[in-house]
């Protein structure tokens, strides 16, 4: 395939825009970009996309997202509502995840495909809990997946709130899972939180995870999560964690939102990835993430969602507010930092579990992930103001074609993989007793 009439953003060094060029697809990878006519002319059997004076760009890419909480939208939760995170697991999260079945857990998943779809977002991921259906989940969201055409990476959330029983049945659906990964699908260890995990617990999720896979874990998104871990050991969260060694350069935490300076420096120390949400950060009012300062110290840091919509430019634009208005300093927090996490550093952690594959840039090698904006800027776009045309510009509503792998999941706005009216109408067929049964659940 040719991509033909289309402005590119390489997201290379400097950000290059390109005019004037081609860019061929051929084995799943992006094989060249040229000058235009000379491509057409080397290629003239070549399929044509057409992208009519669109940008053509990577796809997003989401560091953390829960795919289980679809079933949350709308939903009323009984009583005075939560005063607290803690309040919130308890009255909220926890009863709905064990109200999932197999089937509500695939169209969970079906419904966050279809959105990351819609909005550009191409690799995804995630971390499932679903204690009432634990063997077979991955595969089920895998199937999901592979039927999408997108790309993502998938555990399941060990903890010890539903019994050892229910554990031990975690350890085993990641173990199983990790055999079965391949160059769509990935895996790594889900763990809940040190706050839900016993000594004894961590042990085996330790000793169970081969050693070329990490982990994928909560940590200090709430500061019951620090005051759990000093009472469980004496250390704090980050401290325990990496006493058990869970952390290090395969392992991603996400939040990060009550480390201190000891335990950044020791996410810095190991080379653990941190994933940043803001949107599910104010949310849930657990405060702010140091992630200036995490930056500075060379942490890796990247942008998820938590499992709000997958508009990953949307976080991109949170992330530059909200510690703007956190600081009272419109100095804090630079587009270029944002661009940094939510671009580089985000394709550099998708990379680290796809061996071999590029990704989140437009060059010969990279994987053919690239979505095309019906973007039309009133002021110019070039590679030095970039970031800001994406912060006060970009919209997910002008992203019209989505392409994984070479493969045309979007065209124009028409899905080609999924039936967008079939999945939205099977979610809302089983949300009635999604909805029953997490309330028989609420404390």
């Amino acid at each position: 395939m040719l991509i033909i009439n289309g402005r590119f953003i390489t997201m290379g060094d400097g950000d290059e825009i390109q005019e004037g060029v081609a860019l061929r697809v051929a084995d799943r990878q992006i094989a060249e970009i040229g000058p235009q006519a000379e491509l057409l002319e080397k290629y003239p059997q070549a399929e044509q996309l057409d992208a009519a004076g669109q940008y053509v760009m990577p796809g997003n890419i989401c560091a953390h997202t829960h795919f289980y909480g679809a079933y949350a939208r709308g939903m009323a939760i009984p009583g005075a509502a939560p005063r607290d995170f803690p309040e919130i697991l308890e009255k909220l999260w926890w009863p709905l995840d064990k109200a999932l079945d197999e089937a509500s857990v695939r169209a969970s998943a079906q419904v966050h495909l279809v959105d990351a779809i819609r909005h550009g977002t191409t690799t995804l991921i995630d971390h499932h809990a679903s204690p009432n259906f634990i063997d077979g989940s991955l595969d089920v969201i895998a199937e999901e997946v592979k039927r999408a055409g997108l790309r993502a990476v998938l555990c399941y959330e060990v903890t010890d709130r539903d019994g050892q029983e229910k554990a031990q049945a975690g350890i085993r659906e990641n173990v199983r899972f990790m055999n079965k990964a391949d160059g769509q699908v990935a895996a790594t260890f889900g763990l809940h939180a040190s706050l839900t995990l016993s000594d004894a617990t961590l042990e085996s999720c330790r000793a169970a995870c081969p050693e070329e896979f990490g982990f994928h874990v909560h940590l200090a998104e709430h500061e019951s999560d620090e005051y759990d871990s000093l009472a469980k050991s004496g250390s704090r969260a980050a401290d325990r964690l990496r006493q058990h060694g869970i952390l290090g350069p395969r392992t991603l935490v996400a939040h990060g939102v009550h480390l201190d300076a000891a335990e950044m420096a020791l996410l810095a120390e190991t080379q653990t990835w941190l994933s940043h949400q803001p949107r599910s950060n104010m949310n849930n009012g657990v405060g702010v993430a140091r992630v200036e300062e995490m930056l500075r110290l060379g942490i890796r840091v990247g942008l998820g969602n938590d499992g709000f919509s997958q508009t990953m430019w949307e976080e991109m634009k949170t992330a530059y507010l909200l510690h703007k208005v956190h600081q009272r300093d419109p100095r804090r927090m630079n587009g270029i930092d944002v661009i940094q996490m939510g671009v580089q550093n985000n394709a550099a952690l998708a990379e680290s579990f796809f061996p071999g594959l590029r990704l989140g840039v437009l060059s010969p090698g990279a994987g053919a992930d690239l979505i095309l904006v019906d973007y039309h800027p009133n002021t110019p776009l070039n590679a030095g103001n970039l970031p800001w045309h994406i912060l006060f510009g970009f919209n997910e509503s002008m992203v019209t074609t989505t392409i994984v792998g070479g493969e045309l999941l979007m065209k124009n706005r028409q899905f080609l993989t999924l039936d967008v009216k079939e999945v939205h109408a099977r979610a809302r067929e089983l949300a009635p007793a999604v909805w029953a049964r997490y309330e028989t659940f609420v404390p």
